[in-house]
């Protein structure tokens, strides 16, 4: 599936790195630095699919060449403490192609950086050879100064603006889907919170049990299910390298964590959609079946479209039950606690915070759950009286 991420930072002397060596690094190329002396050399690098310079088309000459750019960058900048570049990471969707994806990025770009007067040095990354085959993803430098026909002139607070941020978060999520349409593809990606998500498809899921659309509530409740994860944390640059390395961290450790969670919670949804499409089938199979089978006054007593309502709940009570026969450290369950959990708390669910109610909230959870089995126990109870008696009267009426 299509996955969502941007994540901007600055790239400052500050923290002992300059401009230079980190687009030499991205790009795998060779760059010097002509004020330290020092050279960046990263020839040998793989993974780089694609790399290039989009400036504004009054920039001079220099401007894309990526040595002549980021020298120049790092001689206007006089302070010991400057903040040099700016960083943009994002996903790209493993579902388009190279060219669908460079494409992508080159309009995004164009649109909200390069026509704003800075200059971005873009550099496309296939997954590495370790870990998720998925994970293709772009870095953009940027610079922080405008660019005119002369040169570098002063650097342009706004761009650092809270307002500007936000505004390139969703736009680069409606780039992103515009394109897999245009490419076909049905996945679309979500710039907002995963709590914000999840309570627009928990009230389309009860929206759907409303109009009676049975199947449209199912998929909204799997989606809910599967938003039921806190976010991935940021491991940061250091942090990748030394996971690469095998070396554990916790914010490492924390990150695989979280991963594991929203595999589980994708399983999870993807397990319940299967068993109530399962339990529809055979219901309105059955309501066929009897339907042909009876005459038309015995066709009044035939289970109602609002009877295939209880799908969901059945489904996972069903889930539930199948899940205890499992491991007991097994997550998904813990992934159903914090859906509960996340409502309770009336949308205060970050992460840490839902896993830290999970403990407390398992007394009430269970007496819930004991509940619903009750409630579930009497409405299969009343639906297979409903069939016995369907199947004992049909041959009074049968054609």
């Amino acid at each position: 599936m299509a996955i969502y991420h941007f994540d901007a930072s600055v790239i400052s002397r500050s923290k002992g790195r300059s401009s230079t060596a980190a687009s030499a690094y991205r790009a795998a190329e060779r760059v010097v630095d002509r004020r330290t002396g020092e050279v960046h050399d990263y020839t040998r690098k793989h993974g780089v699919e694609h790399s290039e310079i989009l400036a504004p088309d009054h920039a001079p000459a220099w401007a894309w060449d990526r040595s002549a750019l980021w020298n120049a960058v790092e001689a206007v900048e006089r302070r010991k403490d400057a903040q040099v570049s700016r960083e943009v990471r994002v996903a790209l969707p493993a579902e388009l192609t190279p060219d669908q994806n460079r494409d992508l990025v080159r309009g995004f770009v164009q649109d909200k950086f390069v026509s704003r007067g800075m200059v971005a040095d873009i550099a496309l990354h296939a997954p590495g050879r370790e870990g998720d085959q998925r994970n293709h993803h772009a870095h953009i430098m940027l610079t922080t100064r405008e660019i005119g026909p002369e040169g570098f002139g002063a650097k342009n607070r706004d761009w650092n603006a809270k307002e500007l941020l936000v505004d390139w978060r969703s736009s680069w999520a409606d780039h992103v889907n515009q394109t897999l349409e245009r490419c076909h593809v049905h996945e679309r990606v979500d710039h907002r919170t995963l709590e914000a998500q999840r309570e627009e498809a928990l009230e389309r899921a009860y929206e759907a049990e409303r109009n009676g659309d049975t199947r449209g509530h199912v998929a909204e409740m799997a989606r809910a299910v599967e938003l039921d994860r806190p976010a991935l944390p940021d491991v940061g640059a250091r942090g990748w390298s030394m996971m690469r390395r095998g070396i554990a961290t916790p914010a490492a450790d924390r990150w695989q964590e979280v991963r594991q969670i929203a595999a589980q919670a994708r399983e999870i949804a993807q397990d319940f959609q299967t068993r109530a499409r399962e339990w529809l089938e055979r219901m309105v199979g059955g309501m066929q079946e009897r339907t042909v089978a009876v005459g038309p006054s015995e066709r009044q007593r035939a289970p109602q479209t609002s009877q295939v309502r209880q799908v969901p709940q059945s489904a996972l009570e069903r889930l539930q039950a199948a899940r205890e026969g499992r491991d007991t450290a097994d997550v998904p369950q813990t992934a159903l606690e914090r859906l509960q959990a996340a409502r309770d708390s009336r949308g205060r669910d970050t992460g840490a915070d839902v896993l830290r109610n999970e403990e407390r909230a398992g007394h009430d959870l269970q007496q819930q759950d004991a509940e619903r089995e009750r409630a579930l126990e009497q409405e299969r109870e009343r639906l297979l009286e409903q069939e016995r008696t369907a199947e004992r009267d049909g041959p009074e009426h049968s054609i």
